[in-house]
């Protein structure tokens, strides 16, 4: 988006949230110091949170990682949530890392955690604050992320079932794990479905099938292939019937 057209859709999504539920707004990147310009620059209105991920393409260290977090926290007139996604920057924010930014940080208040590694969010929820929080970055993971502590997820299939993978949530966090595996189990072709072509293209074009939604992204993203394609609407005509 141009910088007028990002404003404008900015302004729109805060306008009709109208406050109803926390808004978190995406400020990441490779420098440091943009961002930090970028946050003091930033109208933040209706936004309850900055969510920034790990420094992508430049491979920091553990040391840079925490730096580079540590100068946006200061610099952040919201809360932070941290974002850990190893597949998509090239390097994993450790759980030792994560928790000295935790603990070092008041406004640093949870994570999006996308690594993979049960083991590492073990060790992140054994060892946090109270006042930080663990969510999912991985939609086949929730289920095991919750098992070990984590609060939620940031989703990429809640898009498309909003209600229903939320019900799968809730039924983990009320401790039904019968009904969150049950719903967990239907989901999974779409978990792999989902990305195989890339996010969000896949979840652009189920949101096609299922909405009318245009199947349109910006290059260097492309729809997602003929038989991905074939694929999900598969997929998702065996979910009509879900709940």
């Amino acid at each position: 988006l141009a910088p007028d057209e990002y404003t404008e859709v900015k302004r729109c999504i805060a306008e009709a949230n109208n406050g109803r539920i926390p808004l978190v707004l995406g400020l990441g990147g490779n420098c440091t110091n943009a961002i930090i310009n970028k946050i003091k620059n930033e109208d933040l209105t209706g936004f309850s949170a900055i969510l920034s991920v790990v420094p992508y393409y430049n491979k920091p260290s553990q040391e840079g990682i925490y730096r580079h977090f540590k100068a946006i926290a200061e610099a952040s007139p919201l809360p932070v949530v941290l974002y850990n996604i190893p597949g998509r920057t090239g390097v994993n924010m450790s759980a030792a890392t994560t928790l000295r930014l935790a603990h070092d940080c008041k406004n640093i208040i949870g994570i999006k955690e996308a690594s993979g590694k049960i083991d590492q969010v073990r060790e992140i929820v054994s060892s946090k604050p109270e006042n930080f929080e663990v969510v999912s970055g991985d939609d086949g993971l929730t289920l095991e992320f919750i098992r070990n502590g984590a609060v939620g997820v940031i989703s990429v299939l809640g898009n498309l079932f909003p209600h229903e993978f939320g019900k799968m949530v809730r039924s983990a966090l009320d401790n039904d794990y019968n009904t969150a595996t049950l719903i967990n189990n239907k989901f999974k072709k779409l978990y792999t479905l989902l990305f195989t072509d890339g996010n969000p293209s896949g979840v652009k074009c189920g949101l096609h099938a299922l909405y009318g939604i245009n199947n349109i992204v910006r290059l260097p993203l492309v729809p997602v292939g003929e038989q991905t394609a074939l694929s999900l609407n598969q997929a998702l005509s065996e979910l009509k019937d879900i709940e």
